[in-house]
């Protein structure tokens, strides 16, 4: 890895992100005005919002002389696909793990292509396996053989975890919070593993709030958006809730009906909708309103935490169905307050 590309800046993110207005009728008639934060044109080949979780990372992995990125991910995964783009902009050698070792003996599909395009080598991990990553024992194993034929270290390899979302991912993303300061009173966003929440919260001034749409069954969000608070910040920041009745199902779901009001959107406003993140969010929150549960006069802010990828990739062989962890029918909110 040459000097030049530690240099983060030279990628260019686009800084702060876009903040369009746009009218729609399902809001302006309750007197609510609806913002879109385009978090996914921080950057061009780093799909989403995962800039800022993966940029204060690559930070530590450069400063720790680290040159292999070993991450986690399911077959959708759009935090594998920027880590894998990052490495190929970057330097560093880049290890996938992926949920499910059934995925091994069928085609990839694009969203594990792109991974593969761009350098990264894919190990297929059995669920159960999976499930306990993050145990010491297990993540030595994985790691072994993760470094297996690339002539470097232990040592030398930086684990992020699942999802971009640790306790310098939470850090980062304050300052998404920290760019709507001022600009709305509700800011929503869609939730996988809670690194985004964690730091939109804690980034947002006092009487703003912040509202997540779990994308995953389970009701197990709260807890960990609570335990990286506490690491990054040492104990709760912000206002915050989630609303789990948006989840479509579970991870890589959807339904005819989220598919249609995704569908309506795109037609209504010019906007492609990503389907398994930011659909649920913008229901979610089109809903809320609808339900009268913004004042009038409030201002909210959906933030637009990825596009469409290309081609279209959608649940269904080659790793679709539900996230681990994913069970049960949600429906509850939960707050932070």
């Amino acid at each position: 890895m040459t000097q030049e590309a530690l240099d983060l800046a030279a990628l260019r993110p686009r800084l702060p992100s876009p903040l369009r207005t746009v009218e729609d009728e399902r809001f302006t008639r309750r007197g609510v005005r609806l913002l879109l934060k385009r978090d996914d044109l921080i950057h061009a080949a780093l799909p989403g919002n995962k800039w800022r979780k993966l940029e204060p990372n690559l930070r530590a992995a450069s400063d720790g002389g680290h040159r292999v990125l070993l991450t986690f991910g399911g077959a959708y995964s759009n935090h594998l696909r920027a880590t894998a783009a990052a490495g190929r902009l970057l330097g560093f050698a880049t290890v996938g793990v992926v949920r499910g070792d059934e995925l091994a003996a069928r085609p990839l599909n694009p969203s594990l292509t792109a991974c593969v395009a761009d350098g990264m080598r894919l190990r297929f991990l059995d669920r159960a396996t999976y499930r306990r990553k993050t145990e010491p024992s297990v993540l030595r194993e994985i790691l072994a053989a993760a470094v297996d034929g690339l002539a470097v270290p232990r040592e030398r390899v930086y684990v992020v975890p699942e999802g971009g979302s640790n306790s310098l991912a939470a850090r980062g993303c304050t300052a998404l919070g920290r760019e709507l300061r001022g600009a709305a009173d509700v800011v929503g966003v869609a939730c996988g593993t809670g690194g985004t929440l964690a730091g939109l919260a804690a980034g947002l001034a006092p009487g703003q709030r912040a509202v997540g749409f779990p994308v995953l069954r389970g009701g197990f969000l709260a807890g960990e958006v609570r335990a990286l608070q506490l690491a990054a910040f040492g104990g709760p920041r912000g206002d915050w809730s989630l609303d789990e009745r948006f989840h479509g199902g579970g991870y890589a779901r959807t339904t005819p009906a989220l598919d249609a009001f995704a569908a309506d959107f795109e037609d209504r406003h010019g906007l492609p909708v990503e389907r398994l993140y930011v659909a649920k969010m913008l229901l979610g929150l089109t809903t809320l309103a609808e339900e009268g549960a913004f004042p009038p006069g409030s201002t909210v802010a959906a933030v637009v935490t990825g596009r469409p990828p290309d081609p279209v990739v959608a649940a269904g062989p080659g790793g679709g169905g539900s996230e681990e962890g994913d069970s049960g029918d949600g429906g509850q909110s939960v707050s932070s307050r």
